[in-house]
Order: structure tokens, then C-alpha cells, then sequence
């Protein structure tokens, strides 16, 4: 069942690349306590989670914490290496935390897994993006196949 509005983000392990290598992040931990933009796409280096997607959010983070947002983050079921390699070529230089979901565990507790075995990439999260206000979902858009309209940064923004 895909995650609604006023449900508790689920219990699942995260990980991210710190200088001191890939780092567990336990997503109750996480979201406990602060307000956060969370957002998925389909996959690192792809088209348009690069051209559009993440750059958005790079792009929007004064004002987004401006509006009360603590943290920015971005996952995708790659590994943790990917997304950081993805995130120091897209240049979020600290403005988005980059949380690899490396076996899709955090998509699929969330209901939010998709197919793409028809492009050759398996198993992996929608592109959505939702507002977490200490660990429950205040805000959750979910695209279309295919879309991106309302999982923006500017979308997300307007709703704050």
C-alpha cells in the first residue's frame, strides 16, 4: 500500500558517502525531530532527474529552507556510490543530502516502487517528491508514469 498523507515515513536503512566512507542512515532517526524535503527519481544520471529534477532542488534550497524546511534530500534506488559521484557532478555542495536505496527497501516499505524493467532498470522508486515533518508525511506527490510536474522544486515550494 503506497504511503498517504499522515502515515509515519517508514523504518528503513538509508546510506549515504561521508568522508569517512558510506554511513548508515536509519530513516526513523533521520526525519525525527525536523522538517524535510524528500525527493525520488527513477535514477541517478538519467535525463531528466539530471537536467530538471535534482537541479531544481539545488537550486531552490535557500528558499525552501526559507520556508521552514530543515533539510533537503534526494534517493534513489542506486548505490551510495552513484549517488554521491551524482551529486558532486550536479553540484549540491551540501545544499541536498544524496540517500542511496541501493536494494529499493525504502521504495517498496513506502508503496513507492515502480518497473522499469522495460528500459533495463529493475526495480526502482517513483519520482515523487514529499514534505516529512518529524518522521509523518505532511505532503507527498507522486508523478504519473513518465511525468514531471509535480514532484519539482518549484511545485513543492509554491505548497509551503
Amino acid at each position: 500500500m503506497t504511503i498517504q498523507v499522515g502515515d509515519r515515513i517508514p523504518q528503513a536503512q538509508l546510506v549515504k558517502v561521508t568522508e569517512n566512507g558510506p554511513e548508515q542512515v536509519d530513516t526513523e532517526s533521520f526525519f525525527a525531530g525536523r522538517k524535510v524535503a524528500l525527493f525520488s527519481v527513477p535514477g541517478a544520471f538519467t535525463p531528466t532527474c539530471s537536467a530538471k529534477h535534482l537541479p531544481g532542488f539545488v537550486e531552490k534550497a535557500d528558499e525552501l529552507k526559507a520556508k521552514g524546511i530543515d533539510e533537503i534530500a534526494c534517493t534513489a534506488v542506486n548505490d551510495a556510490f552513484v549517488m554521491s559521484a551524482w551529486g558532486k557532478a550536479s553540484n549540491v555542495d551540501g545544499k541536498v543530502t544524496m540517500l542511496a536505496d541501493g536494494n529499493g527497501a525504502f521504495a517498496k516499505a513506502a508503496g513507492l516502487e515502480m518497473d522499469g524493467s522495460g528500459f533495463g532498470l529493475g526495480t526502482r522508486g517513483k519520482r515523487y517528491s514529499m514534505v516529512v515533518n518529524d518522521g509523518v508525511v505532511e505532503q507527498l506527490h507522486v508523478e504519473a508514469p513518465g511525468q514531471f510536474e509535480v514532484s519539482s522544486a518549484d511545485y513543492l515550494l509554491d505548497r509551503l
